[in-house]
């Protein structure tokens, strides 16, 4: 650090030997050198001299004039005065602009001047050229100025140094833009001195870049500080190698179970890495077994508080391997109760079992009442809880949250209403008693919850003051939803079932009373009195029909012609049916959706569907709202996210009807598919239509769910199979018009293939078990011309075939018939006569004897009711093909 060289000019040089010096007398512990000061303010505040000199003149000038004479000095006097008062206008223009200063504003304070130049650091300042303009003694210690002419800026000194050059360059820079710096650098040292460390700073004294017009520079010798520092490093690192190699694991997690550190032995038993730690790379669901990571982080205290647990719990290796230990777990709570990190020592007890039997059954049976899927908890008389297992701690700590562990009540994890049952049954076990009943209740919270609390005495009297019973708690949620689905199954199935053999009984009176009026009607002329009556018998009977058809669809009974359709499509046909039903109060949105997939359904029906979706809706916003209708592809892994347990996995397509109306109470919801079941006034619903839609879709193969908010709308999904042919799958080819193609009639009485003339001749062989309905059946066909033969089920259809020499041109059958019902009867026919046509007619769906027939269709259906029209059509029908 010698042969330093000066940062000035040679003239500046030369003019340091003019420059005044301020020096200050020392103390014996402060340096020998004094500060040197080359600022204007240490060159004094001006000159008596050139104030006498001033004063003289102007004494001069008045005696001059007085010499002349009053009457020839007057133009002068006013002339001097003139120019004494422009040069004292300009002066105080000059001071008030700041263009001249009085000398004291330039003097600096005495006490911040001393404490500059004493202070610890060494001080330089240089102006916008780099000249020195102030450096204290220590800053001439610091850079071993021999004297004033020694002293030179930070840049200069350091020249011969590259790497302390370096950092000065960077710091020079930053002052020429107005910013700060600072930097450490080592100082090369000289033979025989040891090396320094010196903290170089610098600053303008400006705000910005133009108004830096000096540099400050301060250098710090910090040497002994940055030992101190390498000092405790080294120790920092000794503890840590002591910790990490220690013979028991240690660890540190966040109260959101992230891992901070991990000591090296407690990495070697788990055989993970290290460096996952730190980076939320490594969480306590990684390294402990089970669920004994809920005991670590559901500790409660108060706030301020510190808590130090033992737990007995299995830790888990990277491959899985499960590692017995006991946890010395220590947590320190904030003043808002928020824990902090912990501080967890970890034992292994994998070899306490060769040490000593009593250590074994003590790790086995801690082993077995952590990891035991049974929530296990001690409580005392009033239910405060004294100890709980991993599983306990799992389940029941948000109940908790907020509470210290010394208040927690197993009462509270029950909802109010259950209350009092587990309280009494802790009760009897403090009194000893044993067997004590199963205690099923709600769980407190949101959600649907549920669990059964099995309570047992404690056997120890002595130990019942502070535990006094023992509770098991299984939680049944899932079993209690599965019970509860079955249950709604079953009972939808049951009213199916009732409904079904409802809708085939009326069936079969209403078809007698349909086939009577049409009798009547033909025998009574528009003008008759009674015929208006005969209509509204029929019209009444056309409603009640409609009524069983609804049945029918809810217990799946009905009769459908599935067809490979595209929903988008149907909707789309839909579309202004529904404006009309829905008003013009009611937005309808309809979003299009492109490559949907196809499905496999009957177009009638699934348009029945929307339309009850649609009016319910409609009805559920009476002052106007939106209707949406969307559909979607969902895939197998998205069907999962739904959530239905009793829909398999698949691919379907989903079609949502959302309203935003009043919503569905939750005490309702599950009655809404009941049939008959409504909530609208009366004569303003069957409720039959939410029935008809859910038998309807489940005839289809899919699944319909329901989802509402009261006050904010309900939204229904239907989940339909999405339609992939296979390779049996074929296109139907068109049958020529020889070809008699199977004829369907809908209850509506729409037909296909029909005829304007519906007489005939022929042989017809009439099997129904329904006298009465058999009589006016027989009776309709006679009247266009053909002769019946009548049978009460399929045994006496045979015997009159036989008799006939099995000169029988159609068969009209009932289905469910007693001794042999239809399908039986039909497959004797076809082996006493192949070639014989057969019409079945029945109350029930066509799918519901489908399964017992051949697999090629051989037959035509007709679904009860029927009128005398639509059965002369379909027998004329069957019999020209």
């Amino acid at each position: 650090m010698r042969g330093l060289t000066g940062w000035g000019t040679q003239d500046e040089a030369n003019n340091a030997d003019s420059t005044p010096v301020m020096t200050q007398q020392q103390s014996s512990d402060d340096n020998a050198r004094a500060p040197i000061d080359r600022s204007r303010a240490s060159r004094g505040g001006g000159s008596i001299g050139l104030v006498l000199l001033i004063a003289l003149v102007l004494v001069g000038a008045a005696g001059a004039l007085l010499l002349i004479g009053r009457a020839r000095a007057e133009p002068y006097i006013l002339a001097l005065l003139a120019v004494l008062a422009t040069l004292g206008v300009f002066l105080l223009f000059a001071l008030a602009a700041g263009i001249l200063r009085g000398s004291g504003g330039e003097a600096a304070s005495p006490l911040l001047k001393a404490l500059v130049d004493h202070a610890n650091e060494g001080i330089l300042v240089t102006d916008p050229q780099g000249r020195v303009v102030y450096a204290n003694a220590t800053y001439l210690d610091l850079v071993e100025a021999s004297g004033p002419q020694d002293v030179r800026p930070v840049e200069r000194v350091f020249m011969g140094d590259p790497g302390v050059a370096e950092a000065v360059y960077r710091l020079l820079k930053a002052a020429r833009e107005g910013r700060r710096g600072q930097e450490d650098v080592r100082i090369s040292a000289h033979k025989g001195a040891s090396q320094r460390w010196l903290r170089i700073r610098v600053r303008p004294l400006g705000e910005g870049k133009r108004e830096s017009r000096m540099t400050v520079w301060s250098l710090a010798d910090v040497t002994r500080e940055l030992e101190r520092h390498e000092n405790v490093f080294q120790e920092l690192q000794h503890a840590v190698d002591y910790l990490d190699h220690a013979p028991a694991g240690f660890f540190s997690a966040e109260a959101n179970g992230n891992i901070v550190y991990l000591n090296a032995t407690l990495a070697n038993w788990l055989d993970h890495d290290l460096a996952q730690v730190g980076s939320a790379g490594l969480k306590l669901d990684d390294i402990v077994a089970g669920e004994g990571a809920a005991l670590l982080t559901t500790l409660a205290a108060v706030p301020g508080d510190v808590r130090t647990e033992v737990l007995d719990i299995d830790l888990k290796t990277r491959s899985g391997r499960t590692l017995p230990a006991r946890l010395f777990h220590k947590v320190a709570f904030g003043a808002d109760g928020a824990p902090g990190p912990s501080r967890t020592l970890v034992l292994n007890r994998a070899r306490d079992g060769s040490i000593d039997p009593q250590r074994a059954a003590e790790v086995r049976f801690m082993r077995f009442f952590q990891n035991t899927p049974m929530a296990i908890a001690t409580v005392d008389k009033q239910g405060r809880i004294a100890d709980s297992n991993a599983r306990f701690a799992r389940l029941f700590n948000p109940v908790f949250i907020g509470e210290a562990s010394g208040d927690r009540s197993i009462l509270a994890v029950v909802a109010e209403r259950d209350r009092g049952a587990l309280e009494a049954a802790i009760r009897k076990a403090a009194e000893g008693q044993g067997e004590i009943a199963p205690v099923d209740a709600a769980l407190a919270g949101a959600g649907e919850c549920y669990a059964s609390f099995f309570v047992t005495a404690i056997a120890d009297e002595k130990e019942r003051d502070r535990e006094a019973a023992i509770v098991y708690a299984l939680e049944t949620t899932q079993q209690r939803t599965l019970e509860n689905q079955v249950n709604q199954q079953q009972k939808m199935e049951t009213i199916g079932r009732l409904a079904g053999n409802i809708a085939h009984d009326f069936n079969n009176l209403l078809g007698a009373i349909m086939m009577a009026t049409d009798f009547l009607l033909n025998a009574h002329k528009p003008t008759d009195p009674s015929f208006q009556d005969i209509m509204q018998i029929k019209q009444n009977a056309n409603r009640a029909a409609s009524l069983v058809r609804q049945l029918l669809a809810f217990s799946r009974k009905q009769t459908m012609h599935p067809q490979v359709i595209d929903l988008g499509e149907a909707l789309s046909d839909l579309t202004i049916l529904l404006r009309r039903l829905i008003g013009e109060n009611v937005t309808l949105d309809v979003p299009q959706v492109r490559d949907l997939w196809p499905v496999k359904a009957d177009v009638g029906q699934f348009e029945q569907v929307i339309i009850n979706l649609a009016v319910n809706a409609r009805d559920a916003m009476p002052f106007g709202g939106r209707l949406t209708l969307r559909t979607s592809n969902v895939g197998a892994g998205a069907s999962a996210q739904h959530r239905h347990k009793e829909m398999p996995l698949g691919e379907y397509v989903l079609v949502e009807v959302e309203d935003t109306g009043s919503g569905i109470a939750p005490e309702i919801i599950d009655k809404i598919f009941d049939p008959f079941y409504t909530t609208k006034d009366i004569g303003k619903g069957t409720g039959l239509g939410l029935s008809t839609v859910y038998g309807i879709v489940k005839q289809t193969g899919g699944f319909i769910y329901v989802e509402s908010e009261v006050g904010k709308g309900t939204t229904f999904r239907i989940f339909l199979p999405r339609y992939v042919p296979g390779a049996d799958d074929v296109e139907v080819p068109q049958l020529p018009e020889t070809s008699a193609p199977a004829i369907a009639i809908s209850a509506a009485g729409e037909m296909r293939g029909a005829a304007t003339d519906l007489t005939g001749r022929g042989t017809i062989l009439l099997v129904e078990d329904e006298e009465g309905l058999r009589a006016l059946n027989a009776r309709g066909l006679q009247s266009r011309g053909y002769t019946v033969i009548e049978a009460g089920n399929g045994i006496e259809a045979l015997a009159e075939l036989e008799r006939q020499g099995g000169h029988v041109d159609v068969v009209v059958s009932d289905v469910v018939m007693p001794e042999m019902d239809g399908p039986t009867l039909m497959k004797e026919l076809k082996k006493r006569k192949p070639d014989i046509k057969i019409i079945f007619v029945s109350g029930y769906a066509e799918d519901a004897f489908d399964k017992s027939l051949p697999d090629q269709k051989q037959f035509n259906f007709l679904a009860k009711p029927f009128t005398l029209k639509q059965l002369v059509r379909v027998v004329k029908e069957t019999m020209a093909g």
